[in-house]
């Protein structure tokens, strides 16, 4: 299993959000740049990136800093946050971004993203759905960077985008994320379960190396951690044993 390291930005900043409120943000580091050299260290191949900005007004703040981390972090870099036209994507890719991260537009206009995977192809789209659990158990979608909910459940986004040839999806928990309570796991075995080709990215509530083991245990491809490598929970040499062990 891939472990991806994820470098959420916000004004130029290097910052984590709690249960992604914007309200409650903090801040890591004020030069993102040196963090993504930290994680190249790192026994890792990929990096995650979050235009925060971006995933809530659309307009991408911190394009050049995006474009330095792709330059500079000799990582495998993913995209997200802000990414709503054709050209957008085309314009990452062009600049040496491996993958770009569609959310929001996934769900409001899923076949405008069904062109793109046809055109682009499927290693170069990632879906981010991002769900809250409702009270019966299902996973219901949010757009606008977690701020606004959708009547799309997971699972018909995810019927349909499979008749197109999706391959990535990131999923995450936004009750989760940021909060150190541990992945949703339950979530992620239905994904496996219902959808088995889909390599899947698992987001949101990563504590510490035993809950990278239970994700791969669970079959799961690649696992997305943020704030418990900034905040050292997990080290250099547990990533480093992990990876041997597989």
């Amino acid at each position: 299993m891939k472990i991806i390291p994820a470098i959420d930005l916000r004004q130029g900043r290097c910052v984590r959000l709690f249960k992604g409120d914007f309200d409650q943000e903090t801040e890591y580091s004020s030069n993102p740049v040196e963090i993504g050299r930290q994680f190249s260290e790192l026994e890792v191949g990929d990096l995650h990136v979050v235009d925060l900005d971006g995933a809530l007004t659309g307009k991408q703040g911190n394009r050049g800093i995006v474009a330095e981390l792709v330059r500079e972090s000799g990582l495998e870099v993913q995209v997200g946050g802000g990414i709503r036209s054709r050209a957008d994507v085309s314009d990452w890719l062009g600049k040496g971004v491996a993958r770009c991260v569609v959310g929001s537009l996934a769900v409001r206009e899923p076949d405008v993203v069904m062109s793109w995977l046809d055109e682009f192809g499927a290693d170069a789209i990632v879906l981010a759905l991002d769900v809250r659990i409702e009270a019966g158990g299902r996973p219901m979608l949010t757009t606008q960077g977690w701020t606004e909910e959708s009547d799309v459940s997971l699972w018909e986004c995810l019927d349909d985008f499979g008749k197109s040839g999706a391959r990535h999806l990131l999923c995450t928990d936004v009750l989760r994320d940021g909060t150190l309570l541990g992945p949703n796991f339950d979530l992620y075995s239905e994904i496996l379960n219902r959808y088995p080709d889909l390599q899947l990215q698992a987001s949101g509530g990563v504590r510490n190396i035993d809950d990278l083991e239970l994700l791969r245990e669970l079959g799961v491809p690649a696992a997305i951690s943020g704030k418990a490598l900034l905040d050292g929970r997990i080290s250099p040499e547990e990533i480093r044993t992990f990876r041997q062990s597989e």
